[in-house]
């Protein structure tokens, strides 16, 4: 049994959760299951497990939900693990934790391990790039970025390592869920773009590291690009360059809708709000509180 406590932020999931604690809960001292108030049988699924934990706090956003259970789960462990309802460990990394987080000198706060992403019952192995997410920290030395979207761990001190091992990202559930999440997403990136754009927060910090640092630049780097241009590019970066032509279908499909489709609709959102308040940042957070609910 691993010293090691798994964090799940859950709402719906329940043709997910018996899939992710089946495969995590031999191995992890404690799971805790923070569910937003579901009304499917997540809870039900999540009670039938004695190593889970459920609390239930409303929803605001990833980075406040996470954060919140950081606070609120009586964590006892030395190390903890961040993990969606839809995601699960790979083997081969259930294995290197075993082997390795116990020896893992005191130094070192958290690692990053690969994220492979499942689209359509497919592994795509091109579209996308090799990417690394923090997902195990130490107790205490990590947090979640305060961001609409695209938040990363942030380490409070010590350093941080990467190790080739994966989790996967695979989602069940069918495209009109997915485009309807997708659609949900764009409001939220649309604000995180305008903010970083506008620095409508006011908000110089940065404490990410390695990989997390990388993304957040090109994000910044994207900002300065011009709309719909950027969309167009990007897609044809993880189609073309990125090798999601040699992916089939699923491949097209993958980078089209969540690399042009997706941006568009992002772009189009941005350009209506600039139309709407003229570029100006306290008429832009008023719009973004008054018609999308989101408090920057």
């Amino acid at each position: 049994m691993l010293d090691l406590s798994v964090i799940i932020l859950a709402g719906n999931e329940e043709i997910h959760m018996k899939r992710c604690l089946d495969r995590i809960t031999p191995y992890a001292k404690e799971v805790f299951v923070i569910d937003c108030y579901s009304t499917d049988r997540t809870v039900d699924i999540a009670q039938g497990y004695e190593n889970v934990t459920i609390l239930q706090n409303k929803w605001v956003n990833y980075a406040t939900q996470f954060n919140w259970a950081l606070q609120n789960a009586p964590i006892k462990t030395e190390w903890v693990l961040k993990l969606d309802a839809d995601e699960y460990l790979e083997p081969a990394l259930i294995e290197r934790m075993q082997k390795e987080l116990p020896m893992i000198s005191d130094d070192i706060s958290a690692i990053s391990i690969r994220l492979k992403h499942m689209f359509l019952g497919k592994f795509l192995k091109g579209g996308t790039g090799k990417k690394y997410m923090t997902r195990i920290f130490r107790k205490g030395r990590a947090v979640s970025e305060n961001r609409q979207m695209d938040e990363h761990m942030e380490l409070t001190f010590g350093k941080l390592i990467v190790w080739e091992d994966a989790f996967y990202d695979d989602n069940l559930n069918n495209l009109k869920w997915w485009t309807n999440k997708h659609n949900g997403y764009a409001i939220r990136e649309a604000a995180d773009l305008l903010d970083i754009e506008y620095n409508l927060t006011n908000n110089e910090k940065n404490g990410l590291e390695g990989q997390a640092a990388s993304q957040r630049s090109m994000k910044h780097r994207y900002v300065k690009m011009p709309l719909f241009w950027r969309a167009f590019i990007y897609f044809f970066i993880r189609y073309f360059l990125k090798g999601g032509m040699f992916e089939g279908k699923e491949g097209f499909l993958w980078c089209f809708l969540q690399g042009w489709w997706y941006r568009t609709l992002v772009d189009a959102l941005i350009f209506e709000i600039k139309q709407k308040t003229g570029g100006d940042k306290e008429k832009i957070r008023e719009l973004l509180k008054v018609e999308y609910n989101i408090h920057l």
